[in-house]
């Protein structure tokens, strides 16, 4: 028990030196638009529902965002999983798309801006399913193809390498010896390769969800954006609300962090059995 309360006292002692700082800076400036103070910012974040800059509550804006997110990172685990799968099993897919592909993982997502617009302007979902009005209007218009493709590049590259990874690294022996054993080749496939590359699979998957939340102030940046953290952010600025700017900076941290722990929880309770071989 006391080594627990040593390990939190060891875990709080760099924030609350930085919260410390930041107020003593705050009253030196004495500037709330250069740099607010640490009690306006928890005003607004203890207060989520609150209506900010006439742009919704940060609640709903973090909804928003979260939504653009999943479904930028989804299609990306949808296509990068098999193709990783089968570019690590098959040294003919590996040489067909790794050239390919490869050119593509250097282009920074933003570098894809002017594209993306040219290509999807301002289409959303909604434009996708025909819907025109209703609550389910709201949100599909909100996931712009064009914000879902940079999340969509981002999150990509991430989970292909570690699923590439993950199945190149599997043991030859434990192939060789099923087959002796008379396994099929899709026994192999689904009973031994896919389990035995699932830590690499699930730690790129991580990777990406992260790199994803990265790039969302990026895609909320784009034309057509009216709202999501990221736009909040982009617009408080331009109104001088840096306490506004520093609450979404906190909230998109926060958020980053929760899916990344229950990343972590997962991959500790699955894959105990790792932590045995080493």
């Amino acid at each position: 028990m006391s080594k627990k309360i040593a390990n939190i006292c060891m875990m709080l002692i760099l924030p609350l030196l930085f919260l410390i700082t930041w107020s003593h800076l705050a009253k030196s400036v004495n500037n709330t638009v250069i740099l607010p103070s640490p009690a306006m910012v928890l005003q607004l974040l203890s207060h989520p529902l609150d209506n900010l800059i006439s742009m919704g509550s940060l609640a709903n804006n973090i909804f928003i965002s979260l939504l653009r997110v999943l479904a930028g990172y989804l299609l990306a685990v949808l296509l990068a999983i098999p193709l990783g799968i089968l570019m690590g099993y098959y040294a003919k897919m590996f040489q067909l798309f790794n050239a390919f592909v490869g050119l593509f993982r250097p282009i920074p997502p933003l570098a894809w801006v002017p594209l993306v617009l040219a290509w999807f302007g301002i289409s959303s979902f909604a434009t996708l399913a025909g819907v025109e009005r209703g609550t389910l209007y709201i949100y599909l218009n909100n996931l712009k193809f064009s914000m879902v493709f940079i999340i969509f590049i981002g999150a990509f590259y991430p989970v292909l390498t570690s699923a590439i990874y993950g199945v190149k690294t599997v043991k030859k022996t434990l192939i060789d010896s099923a087959r002796v054993l008379g396994a099929s080749g899709s026994d192999v496939f689904f009973k031994i390769l896919i389990p035995a590359a699932k830590p690499s699979i699930v730690n790129g998957m991580r990777i990406g969800l992260g790199v994803a939340w990265m790039c969302l102030v990026s895609a909320e940046m784009l034309p057509g954006s009216l709202s999501g953290v990221g736009y909040m952010i982009t617009h408080a600025y331009t109104i001088a609300r840096t306490d506004v700017v520093i609450a979404g900076m906190i909230s998109i941290a926060v958020v980053g962090a929760l899916m990344d722990m229950l990343f972590k929880v997962f991959e500790e309770r699955k894959f105990k059995w790792q932590r045995l071989m080493r």
